[in-house]
């Protein structure tokens, strides 16, 4: 058998990702690529991948009861589940950064991180990123922090329903939405009475009521959003009580998912459920409010992770496949394409690392806006570039044993999940028209690069002005805020792009994605871009 690509397997995926390992080094330090090398290659390992693969393939099953009848709530796990979860936990992809010092680079070595272990297999790593975001919120309350930050930022994966007080390392959860309201948590109907003196730390309360959504409910704790005499308010639920007995928390059903079979999603009943409230009554939105940021961000890097992964499979069949007399990659055509899909996946990096290193940073106000614009926008991208990335591949790669078709079922969640695209957008217009200090710290970013591209220059004056233009009150405004979006979230890529990466490179992004020199789909660059291949390709792994 001749013309056949080998396995994808055995690369290094810190070393062969320039756009990423440069962002590291940059925002991070030598230090922390030095010890993120060893995920690099572990994560493009042939072990690594048959995990991914087993643990995708094998789905959680729950055990509502045992063999006598006793309610146990239980989701039992592939075992490659669990050796996912050790390495992820083990390199520090969970709550550590929020430990570290102001500036430390922490964040980002942690999101490159969490971008290279998510290209081995994506649902795992919502537990991942659920207890990251939750050391965000935790750490405004000291009572809660002391008792639930050591362990959800230990190294140490430690699976099982027990006291926290007994375990060597937790994972967090949430739970916001509810049947009736989805992303309008303020529509939700569980309720919380307060009930002093009860088996946790903190200001006691019992929650009554259910999540329509609660994705991995083997966690140890949620952060749970319900209705408190003050109004909305956030608690937070452990599954076990000091004393060693469960808190009540009956799992319904498991999710029968487009994608991500890895990962438990289920629908939870509480019933005088014990809570510890963090934050104030009335406060819960404002309270959980740094948690869903951080799991925004993830959004953004778990979707880098997908596009990046699919590109370079289809640069992997297309540098092994001949057709009509020449390598694939040598295709002129074939090159438009994956050079066009790998400017995607170079941009999308750039502007992750760049959000998580606001992070690192205290930019409070450019990480609130570039969040929310990174979100709308790096998501709605994934799906059409795996697509595209598929095709590349032909028949292959439309056959699960490829790894594309697990990316493409993969690609619309994060989308949806932490707010769907309209929700960002008219967050994005919330925030310019509330918070105009965010849109300041966007421009100012934008400015890094003023006076190097006539072309974004005049996007981007474009890009602010109108959105310092909007009636944030008017239907008008809301009915266009995609676009605006969609204007932000270019320019900030474009800029990231002509500040951090190669000329040909940044060029061929403003030409295509700002002037118009590009067509409907991929693989469309005007034919005087085609220059910038060699460039684009050789930084794409």
């Amino acid at each position: 058998m001749t013309n056949q690509a080998p396995a994808y397997v055995g690369g290094d995926f810190l070393a062969d990702d320039v756009a990423l390992s440069e962002a590291v080094a940059r925002w991070a330090g030598p230090a922390a690529t030095e010890e993120l090398a060893p995920l690099g290659r572990l994560a493009g390992s042939a072990e690594a991948q048959e995990h991914g693969r087993l643990a995708d393939a094998h789905r959680p099953v729950l055990h509502t009861h045992d063999a006598r009848g006793n309610r146990v709530d239980e989701v039992e796990f592939h075992p490659s589940w669990h050796w996912l979860m050790t390495q992820a936990v083990g390199a520090g992809l969970t709550a550590e950064p929020w430990l570290a010092a102001a500036g430390s680079g922490a964040h980002v070595r942690r999101a490159a991180g969490f971008v290279l272990w998510s290209r081995v297999e994506a649902g795992h790593g919502c537990p991942v990123s659920m207890t990251y975001a939750a050391g965000s919120a935790l750490r405004h309350d000291r009572t809660l922090g002391e008792r639930w930050l050591p362990a959800l930022a230990s190294r140490s994966y430690d699976f099982g329903i027990r006291p926290v007080t007994g375990k060597s390392g937790a994972v967090a959860g949430m739970g916001m939405t509810e049947k009736q309201g989805g992303s309008d948590v303020r529509a939700n109907t569980t309720q919380a009475v307060a009930s002093p003196g009860g088996p946790l730390p903190g200001e006691t309360y019992r929650l009554t009521g259910h999540k329509w959504f609660c994705s991995a409910p083997m966690s140890d704790a949620f952060l749970v959003l319900a209705q408190a005499p003050g109004g909305l308010t956030c608690f937070v639920v452990p599954r076990a009580l000091d004393d060693g007995s469960r808190n009540a928390f009956a799992l319904q059903r498991l999710k029968d998912k487009l994608g991500n079979h890895s990962n438990a999603s289920s629908e939870v009943e509480l019933d005088g459920t014990w809570g510890s409230r963090l934050g104030d009554e009335g406060r819960g939105v404002r309270t959980i409010i740094d948690m869903v940021g951080a799991t925004r961000l993830d959004c953004v890097l778990g979707s880098t992770a997908t596009m990046r992964d699919a590109v370079s499979r289809a640069l992997h069949h297309a540098r092994h496949r001949s057709a009509f007399g020449a390598l694939l990659v040598d295709q002129p055509l074939m090159r438009n394409v994956l050079a066009d899909l790998a400017l995607e996946a170079e941009a999308a990096t750039v502007l992750g690392l760049r959000l998580a290193r606001a992070v690192d940073d205290g930019e409070s106000d450019l990480a609130r806006l570039g969040v929310a614009l990174g979100k709308f926008w790096v998501c709605k991208r994934t799906s059409p570039v795996v697509a595209e990335a598929l095709e590349c591949l032909g028949g292959n790669g439309y056959v699960e044993e490829n790894g594309l078709a697990r990316l493409y079922r993969e690609a619309p969640l994060n989308s949806i999940w932490e707010g769907s695209g309209n929700v960002n957008a008219l967050d994005v217009m919330r925030a310019v028209s509330r918070e105009p200090a965010s849109l300041e710290a966007l421009t100012k970013e934008l400015h890094e690069v003023r006076g190097c591209s006539a072309d974004l220059d005049a996007y981007v004056d474009s890009a602010v002005a109108q959105a310092r233009s909007l009636d944030p009150l008017s239907a008008s405004a809301a009915f266009g805020a995609r676009s605006v979006v969609e204007r932000l979230a270019l320019a900030l890529q474009a800029s990231l792009l002509v500040q951090h990466s190669p000329g040909p490179v940044a060029d061929a992004f403003v030409a295509s994605r700002l002037t118009g020199r590009h067509g409907q789909t991929f693989g469309s660059l005007d034919v005087d871009l085609a220059g910038a291949t060699d460039a684009v390709l050789d930084r794409a792994g």
